[in-house]
C-alpha cells in the first residue's frame, strides 16, 4: 500500500508539472510580441522633381464605363465621381480608358464587317456618358485606340468619333494599342470552335511595331499620342528607337504588375501571395525596373506614366489583391515610383476584378458602393504627397518599416511610416529643422493583414454598401517630441501619417 500511495503521489506531481508547463507555454504564446526598435530620420533638403498634378489616376476598360457611371449622362453615379475626385484633390484626375478593351473596341463603320477580335462597339450614349463624366471631374483622358485589328483607317475613324463625342479639351492623348509586345503570346480572340486568333503572327517584332506605330500616327488626328504601352521590359529597352522618330508622342506609357495570378509565371516569387506582395521586389524592385525608361523619356523631354498598375495581372488574386496588404503595398509602391521620377500612375480596375478599389450597384435608383482596402492606401498617399510637393531624404534601420517624407509647397512636412512587420514597432524619429513642434498622427489600420473589410483611415471608414462616398473626419492624435525626437508606436501591419 505505501508503494501504491507513492506512485499516486508521483503521478499527481507529474500531472501538476505538466499542467504548469502547458500554462507557461500558453502564456508565452499569448504574450505581446516583442516590438521592433527602429531609428528613423528625415533630412530637410528636398530631392527629385515636384509631384505633378494628377499623379494618381485610374485605368478603366471601355466596357466598364456604363457599369461604373450608369447610362444616363444627366444622372451619373455620384459615388464614382466623388471617389475619383478625392484622388486628385484640387486638381484634374487623369483617367486612362483602355486596357485589353483598347484592342477589342471599334466605332462601327457602314459597310465594314466587324473585325474578328472586336467585341465592344462604341455608341453615342457611351460617348455622352464619358463627356459628362469628364466635364464633372474636369478630367484629363488617355484613350486607347485599336491597333490589333490591323486597320489604321478603322483606328482613325474611332479616334475622330472619340474626340467629337467627348471633346478634344478633355483628351490628353490617344494611346495606340495595348501591350503590343504580347500580341504573339496571348490570344486576341477565340472562334466559336475554340480556334485561337492572335493579333499578329511570328514576324511581329519591336521594329515591326515601330513601323505600325508611325502608320497609325499618320492616320490619327493631330493630337498627342501615348505609347508604347508595353507589358515587359524587353521592348522598353529599345524605347529610344520610338523616341528618335518624329511623331506626335506626348507621353511615354508602360504597364507594371509585380505578381501574376494566371499563366505559367504564377509561381515562385511572382505568385500572387501576400508575402510576395510585401516583398521589396514588388515595390522598390518594380520602381527600379522602370527607372532607366524614365531617364530616357525625360532626356527626350517627355513625361513617363505607368498608365496600368496593380498588384497582380489577370484581374488580381482573391485573398491577396482585395486584402489590407494591398493598401500597404500600393502606399509604398506609389512613393517608390515617385522617387524614380515617374510622372503619374493609373491603377487599373474593372468590375469584378479582385484588385478593384471599389464596386457599385444601382438599386431602385440609388447607387451603393463597396470600397476595398486598396482605395484607402491611395487616399493616404494623396494626403501625404500633394501636387507640387517634393520628397525629403529619409531613412529607417528596419527594412520592414518604411519611412517616406515630403515637403509641400506651403512648408508642411508629411511623414509616412509603414510597418509591414508581424511585430509592432517603436520608431524613434528625428526630423531635422522642425524644432520639436508637435505632430498630428493619422493611422491606417485594419483588423488583420488579410482583412477585406474593417479598414480605417484616421479612425473613419466608408461602410460596406455605402450610399455616401464621404470619409468621416479623421481622428488625429498629437505626438510631442522629447529632446527633438519623436517616439511613435506603430502596430504590426499598419501605417501612420505624421504632419507638421
Amino acid at each position: 500500500m505505501p508503494r501504491a500511495r507513492s506512485h499516486r503521489r508521483a503521478a499527481v506531481v507529474t500531472g501538476l508539472l505538466a499542467a504548469l508547463l502547458i500554462a507557461l507555454v500558453l502564456s508565452a504564446a499569448n504574450a505581446a510580441p516583442t516590438p521592433l526598435r527602429v531609428s528613423a530620420a528625415v533630412s530637410p533638403t528636398p530631392t527629385g522633381q515636384a509631384l505633378p498634378p494628377g499623379f494618381v489616376g485610374l485605368s478603366l476598360e471601355y466596357s466598364a464605363i456604363h457599369r461604373y457611371l450608369g447610362r444616363d449622362p444627366h444622372a451619373l453615379n455620384p459615388l464614382f465621381l466623388a471617389l475619383v475626385s478625392a484622388l486628385a484633390p484640387g486638381g484634374s484626375p487623369v483617367l486612362r480608358i483602355g486596357g485589353d478593351s483598347s484592342d477589342h473596341t471599334w466605332w462601327p463603320m457602314p459597310g465594314v464587317v466587324e473585325p474578328a477580335g472586336v467585341s465592344y462597339a462604341l455608341t453615342p450614349d457611351w460617348l455622352a456618358t464619358v463627356h459628362a463624366a469628364a466635364g464633372a471631374l474636369d478630367a484629363r483622358l488617355i484613350l486607347g485606340v485599336n491597333l490589333a485589328a490591323d486597320n489604321p483607317a478603322l483606328a482613325g475613324v474611332e479616334a475622330r468619333a472619340l474626340l467629337a463625342g467627348i471633346g478634344g479639351k478633355y483628351v490628353d492623348a490617344l494611346e495606340i494599342g495595348n501591350e503590343p509586345d504580347v500580341y504573339t503570346r496571348f490570344a486576341w480572340y477565340r472562334t466559336r470552335t475554340r480556334q485561337v486568333g492572335f493579333a499578329r503572327g511570328g514576324g511581329w517584332t519591336e521594329p515591326a511595331f515601330l513601323a505600325e506605330f508611325h502608320r497609325w500616327a499618320r492616320a490619327l488626328p493631330a493630337v498627342p499620342l501615348a505609347g508604347p504601352a508595353d507589358a515587359y521590359t524587353d521592348w522598353m529597352a529599345k524605347l529610344s528607337g520610338l523616341l528618335a522618330a518624329p511623331t506626335h508622342l506626348g507621353v511615354v506609357t508602360f504597364h507594371r504588375y509585380p505578381l501574376r495570378s494566371c499563366g505559367a509565371q504564377a509561381r515562385g516569387s511572382q505568385a500572387a501571395t501576400i508575402p510576395n506582395l510585401l516583398a521589396p521586389a514588388a515595390s522598390a524592385g518594380l520602381a527600379a525596373s522602370v527607372a532607366p525608361f524614365v531617364a530616357v523619356s525625360h532626356a527626350a523631354g517627355l513625361p513617363f506614366r505607368i498608365d496600368e498598375l496593380n498588384s497582380a495581372s489577370c484581374g488580381g488574386q482573391p485573398g491577396v489583391s482585395n486584402t489590407f496588404a494591398s493598401a500597404l503595398w500600393v502606399l509604398d509602391t506609389l512613393f517608390q515610383m515617385a522617387s524614380v521620377g515617374v510622372d503619374g500612375v493609373n491603377i487599373h480596375t474593372l468590375p469584378g476584378a479582385a484588385y478593384a478599389p471599389f464596386s457599385f450597384t444601382h438599386v431602385h435608383g440609388v447607387w451603393h458602393a463597396t470600397v476595398n482596402p486598396l482605395y484607402y492606401g491611395l487616399r493616404l498617399f494623396t494626403q501625404a504627397f500633394p501636387a507640387g510637393a517634393r520628397l525629403l531624404p529619409s531613412s529607417s534601420t528596419a527594412t520592414q518599416v518604411k519611412v517616406w517624407s515630403t515637403l509641400a509647397t506651403d512648408g508642411t512636412i508629411h511623414t509616412v511610416v509603414i510597418n509591414e512587420a508581424a511585430n509592432p514597432a517603436v520608431v524613434r524619429l528625428h526630423i531635422t529643422g522642425r524644432g520639436g513642434h508637435p505632430l498630428s498622427v493619422e493611422r491606417l489600420t485594419a483588423p488583420a493583414l488579410t482583412s477585406t473589410t474593417g479598414v480605417q483611415l484616421g479612425g473613419a471608414d466608408l461602410a460596406p454598401d455605402t450610399t455616401s462616398a464621404t470619409l468621416g473626419a479623421a481622428h488625429l492624435t498629437q505626438l510631442r517630441s522629447l529632446l527633438g525626437e519623436y517616439q511613435l508606436n506603430v502596430p504590426a501591419d499598419s501605417a501612420a501619417l505624421l504632419t507638421s
